[in-house]
C-alpha cells in the first residue's frame, strides 16, 4: 500500500491544523489519534456534544468546530482509536487499534501529542475522591458527569474555567483554593508588556472570576501547606491562608497546577530536550518552525511548549508549511507567505505566556514535596525515598529505577517524572538540565504479547513482514480496512 508523505500523531488543534494544511497542499497525510474522535483534550467529544454540553462548556469549546470541519474536508486519512506505542528515528510508527497492531512509515512526522496536567503530589493525593481538574472536565465533556460539592485547589487558568463550567452546569464548586501569592503577582508584572498583547485572554479570566464571585463561590488565595484529609477516602482539604488554618469538608478534591508537555514520544526518539525554567518542565529543542533535532521530525502545539489551544493551531500550520518546504514542495519564500498569518498570530499568543508562567508558577512545596508524600504512585516511592537514594549516590531519575523502581509502573513515569527530577535537583545541588529525566522506551502504552508477535509474523499471502502495509491514505477514515502485520 502507498506510503504516506506525512504521519501526524495526535488530532488536537496542532495536529488538525497541520494535517489539513499539508493535505491541502498535496501531501499524502495519515493522522493517528488515540481518542474515539478528533479534537484533542480541548475539543474532546465536540463533534458528538449536545446543545446543553456546548452551552455549559462555552464558546472556547465550540470554536474548535472550524478545525473539525477543515479536517473532515481535507483529502487525508484519519484513524481514530489508534494507540501509538513505538516510534523510531526512521519515522516508523507502530500502533494498535481494536486489538491488532500495525506498522507504517513516512517521510516526515509531525508530533502533536499535546500536554498533560502536572502531577500535584501533596499529602492525601492518592486517596479516592481526588482527581485533577482536567479529569473532571473530561467527564463533563464525554459523559456529562459532574462533581458535586467539590473543592478546586491549585493554580492556573484551567482552575477558573472548570469552576465556571461547573457553575453553569448547576453544580458550583464548594470553594476555590489558590496557591499563587503576592510574590507571583509581582513577578508577573515584569512581563506586563507581553500581557497587554494578550488582553483578551486576561479579560476573559477577569470575567470568569467575576461570575464566580457573583455566584458566591468562596475563594481563598495564597494558600499553602495543602493536605487532603481522610483515611480510606477524601473527606476534606486542610490548608493555611493569610495566617489562618482552614479545613473544608468535601468528598471530592480537584487538583491543578498547570500543564506540561507530553514528551513520551519525543523522549523515545532521543530528540534533544531542554529545561524551561519558567514552566518548570522539559520540552524538545525546536527551530522557530517546529523542526526537532531530527530534520524530518517536527513537534507542534503544547507538546512543544505550553502556549494554549490557539497557539497550538498556529504552530501546527507553521510546522506543516516548513515540512512542505523541507520536502521541496514549496520554496522558503512560498512557505513564508503560506504561514505569514499563522506566524503573526502565534507570536501574539506566545507573548502572554511569560506573564501567565510567573503568575501561576507552582509552589516549591508541590514541586519538591515533604518526605512522607508519595511521588511514584505506581511503585509507592516517597519523596523521602528519593532523597535517600541521592544520599547513596543516585544522580538522575533513571538511576532511581535501580534504587527503588520509581518510574517503572504502568504510567512509565508520567505521573512522577518531573517530581523525581525536582527532588533530585534539590538533593544533589545539580541543575534540572544536568539531573535529566527518565529514559523512555517502547512500548509507550500497554500492549499484548499477541500484538507484538503479530508484527513479526508474515501477513496473509505474504512471505515477509511488509513494513509499509497500512490503510490507504486517501480513503475516508470510516471506510478503512486494517491489515494486521
Amino acid at each position: 500500500m502507498t506510503r504516506p508523505d506525512l504521519i501526524v500523531i495526535g488530532a488536537g488543534p496542532a495536529g488538525m491544523a497541520g494535517a489539513t494544511m499539508a493535505a491541502q497542499q498535496g501531501m499524502s497525510v495519515l493522522v493517528l489519534d488515540e481518542q474515539p474522535a478528533p479534537g484533542g483534550q480541548i475539543f474532546r467529544n465536540l463533534g458528538a456534544s449536545t446543545a446543553q454540553q456546548r452551552q455549559m462548556l462555552g464558546p472556547d469549546y465550540t470554536a474548535g468546530q472550524m478545525l473539525l470541519d477543515g479536517l473532515a474536508a481535507a483529502p487525508l486519512t484519519l484513524i481514530s482509536g489508534a494507540v501509538v506505542w513505538d516510534v523510531d528515528q526512521e519515522r516508523t510508527v507502530t500502533y494498535s487499534k481494536d486489538g491488532k497492531a500495525y506498522r507504517v512509515k513516512a517521510d516526515y512526522l509531525l508530533l502533536s501529542t499535546g500536554a498533560m496536567e502536572r502531577p500535584v503530589p501533596l499529602p492525601g493525593w492518592t486517596l479516592p475522591g481526588v482527581m485533577t481538574a482536567g479529569a473532571a472536565q473530561i467527564l463533563m465533556k464525554t459523559s456529562g458527569l459532574l462533581a458535586k460539592d467539590a473543592v478546586l485547589a491549585g493554580s492556573g487558568p484551567l482552575l477558573y474555567l472548570v469552576a465556571v463550567q461547573m457553575l453553569r452546569a448547576g453544580t458550583p464548586p464548594k470553594a476555590l483554593v489558590e496557591t499563587q501569592t503576592p510574590a507571583n503577582y509581582r513577578a508577573a508584572l515584569r512581563h506586563a508588556g507581553g500581557a497587554l498583547r494578550g488582553w483578551k485572554a486576561l479579560a476573559k479570566g477577569a470575567r470568569m472570576l467575576r461570575e464566580l464571585r457573583r455566584a458566591g463561590v468562596p475563594r481563598y488565595t495564597a494558600a499553602r501547606d495543602l493536605a487532603i484529609t481522610g483515611d480510606t477516602a477524601a473527606n476534606g482539604l486542610r490548608f493555611t491562608a493569610r495566617g489562618q488554618v482552614h479545613h473544608l469538608e468535601c468528598a471530592t478534591v480537584l487538583l491543578h497546577q498547570g500543564v506540561v508537555p507530553s514528551t513520551q514520544i519525543t523522549r523515545t526518539l532521543r530528540l534533544d530536550h531542554q529545561w524551561h525554567a519558567g514552566q518548570r518542565c522539559f520540552h524538545p529543542v525546536l527551530s522557530p518552525w517546529g523542526q526537532s533535532s531530527h530534520s524530518q521530525i517536527y513537534v507542534a502545539g503544547d507538546g512543544a511548549a505550553i502556549a494554549g489551544a490557539k497557539a497550538a493551531e498556529h504552530a501546527g500550520q507553521c510546522a506543516a508549511a516548513d515540512i512542505l518546504r523541507c520536502a521541496d514542495r514549496i520554496t522558503a519564500a512560498q512557505r513564508d507567505t503560506l504561514a505569514a498569518s499563522a506566524k503573526r498570530n502565534l507570536a501574539g499568543e506566545q507573548a502572554l505566556r511569560p506573564f501567565l508562567d510567573a503568575l501561576y508558577a507552582p509552589p516549591a512545596g508541590i514541586l519538591r514535596p515533604p518526605d512522607a508524600v508519595t511521588v511514584c504512585r505506581c511503585e509507592e516511592v516517597s519523596a523521602g525515598d528519593i532523597r535517600a537514594y541521592a544520599r547513596l549516590g543516585c544522580k538522575g531519575p533513571s538511576q532511581t529505577k535501580a534504587f527503588g523502581r520509581a518510574g517503572m509502573g504502568p504510567c512509565q513515569g508520567r505521573s512522577c517524572g518531573l517530581t523525581v527530577t525536582e527532588v533530585l535537583t534539590q538533593a544533589t545541588g545539580q541543575s534540572p538540565q544536568d539531573t535529566g529525566y527518565f529514559k523512555i522506551r517502547a512500548p509507550l502504552k500497554p500492549v499484548t504479547l499477541g500484538e507484538v508477535a503479530a508484527l513479526h509474523s508474515p501477513a496473509p499471502n505474504s512471505q515477509k513482514d511488509k513494513t509499509h502495509d497500512h490503510p490507504q491514505p486517501h480513503r475516508p477514515a470510516h471506510e478503512q480496512d486494517h491489515d494486521p502485520q
